[in-house]
């Protein structure tokens, strides 16, 4: 008997055992078969969060390339286009539909940077304009002012240009090329693929900030970069610098406040078509000696009353014109904003040293810059405690990494004191010292090649501050000192 039973365990110690085997086999079958069933094929397959919207709801392979039928990574990305519309791609991209607009484009202010380029180099020292950004050249060991000039230009000054993403800040990424206007990034990240008509003003931003025109417009004005000038020193909030540097918060312009937007002025035709046909004050603000002339296209005139459409929400807005008699006195020989602006730029001197030595302490207090770049370099330099990374810097244009570093700083920097003076064609206007530059290098052993080389003239240049609000009534005294002596006839 107790034999029988224990032959009884054994068999059904077996079944068990099989049964076990059985289960195991079929969950590692499971597991086989999942591991091999095919993917899904397609962008979205991988990619399930990238919705496209009307009219650019076609396939992913259009813009990106690559190969939509493909189920395997490799595969998938062979001659992947990441960044279609770059400046290097977008004629074979967004050019195919919009060749007029690309074509337009490619040659606009907006896109080329000449007159920035020019201005720059014509300081120090260049005899030969340049038409494009592209074609500045490259320095790499600069010694004169001029090659310290392109250097700067390359690597330091021109960030915001339709080549690069920008600096690495929460609202200064971007897209190229033509997605730099045309789609939305967030906190550095693609916000959607939908594609945007009418950019919003964030767009703008991404570019036009620190102390540049439209971070004005918003009332905007930077801080010193010193940390004892960067405020607030404690917060119980995630501290930001959306746009790398903390700025005032000063009166914003008063289109702003009335809920303007940038392209309510500054049309997509005009910034795209090489600078022409550009509105000015009195295209809207009209008086009696200047009433005739094209309205923009989102300006209607009812009898005698010019009313705008607002862009971003569709409120129409009355706009003013120009009844002040001292219009009709002054208008032909004072800018608008000599009266009309609130404040302005006035950061002055600009120092930019190029360094390629790896003493970084005495930047400890200055490790915000405006360029993310360099800002990583010297925090990780002065407080990771981890080995030093190199002084180089990268080209803003190519890519290129190039050894040395641009340091920046300002003798001064105020906004309420605005320079007035006569410019070229006769008419008194604000200026701001723009080209108040002094450039300076060191080379890896602490020699130094240059030293506060400035450029030709003053460096003041004309510019309109988005800053308009009410002239007050001090207004004549701006310009009072400016204005030419009336002639013996004139009091006949």
């Amino acid at each position: 008997m107790q034999c029988k039973l224990i032959f009884l365990f054994l068999v059904l110690s077996m079944l068990c055992g099989c049964r076990g085997e059985e289960s195991a086999l079929s969950s590692k079958t499971g597991e086989k078969q999942m591991d091999h069933a095919p993917r899904q094929k397609g962008c979205p397959a991988c990619h399930p969060e990238v919705a496209v919207a009307s009219p650019h709801d076609f396939a992913c392979v259009e813009c990106h390339r690559g190969d939509a039928a493909a189920n395997q990574q490799e595969v998938a990305h062979a001659g992947l286009v990441a960044r279609p519309a770059h400046p290097d791609q977008m004629r074979e991209t967004c050019g195919v539909c919009h060749g007029d607009s690309v074509r337009q484009c490619a040659d606009s202010l907006h896109f080329t940077l000449r007159n920035e380029v020019n201005q720059v180099r014509g300081h120090f020292g260049a005899t030969e304009p340049l038409s494009n950004l592209t074609e500045i050249p490259v320095s790499p060991e600069p010694s004169i002012a001029l090659e310290l000039a392109d250097d700067l230009l390359r690597r330091r000054c021109l960030r915001c240009h339709v080549f690069t993403p920008g600096d690495e800040y929460p609202l200064t990424l971007r897209g190229t090329g033509c997605a730099a206007c045309h789609l939305a990034f967030a906190q550095g990240k693609l916000q959607s693929h939908q594609l945007l008509a009418k950019p919003t003003d964030q767009q703008c931003l991404s570019c036009h900030y620190g102390n540049a025109v439209g971070a004005d417009y918003y009332g905007r004005y930077e801080h010193d970069y010193n940390w004892e000038y960067r405020t607030p020193y404690v917060t119980r909030e995630p501290y930001i610098r959306a746009y790398g540097v903390e700025y005032h918060d000063l009166v914003p312009d008063i289109h702003q406040q009335r809920g303007l937007a940038c392209i309510d002025c500054h049309q997509g035709h005009q910034l795209m078509a090489g600078g022409q046909n550009l509105l000015t004050c009195a295209t809207c603000h009209r008086s009696p000696q200047n009433g005739n002339g094209p309205l923009p296209g989102n300006v209607t005139q009812d009898s005698s009353t010019l009313v705008l459409t607002s862009t971003r929400d569709g409120k129409k807005h009355v706009i003013p014109q120009l009844v002040h008699p001292a219009h009709a006195q002054y208008g032909q020989q004072v800018a608008c904003q000599v009266c009309h602006a609130q404040w302005g730029f006035n950061d002055s001197t600009t120092h930019l040293l190029r360094s390629e030595t790896d003493d970084f302490l005495p930047w400890e207090r200055l490790t915000v810059q405006g360029s993310s770049a360099l800002e990583r370099l010297l925090e990780h330099n002065l407080n990771s405690g981890k080995e030093e990374l190199p002084p180089v810097m990268r080209d803003g244009i190519t890519g290129e990494t190039r050894p040395g570093v641009w340091y920046q700083g300002f003798t001064q920097r105020r906004w309420e004191n605005m320079l007035f003076g006569r410019d070229s064609d006769g008419v008194i206007k604000v200026f701001r010292p723009v080209l108040d530059l002094r450039l300076s290098a060191v080379a890896s052993d602490g020699t130094v090649l240059l030293d506060s080389a400035a450029g030709i003239g003053p460096g003041l240049l004309p510019y309109t501050p988005h800053t308009t609000g009410a002239a007050g009534l001090f207004y004549r005294h701006r310009f009072a000192g400016l204005l030419e002596p009336p002639s013996p006839t004139d009091n006949r």
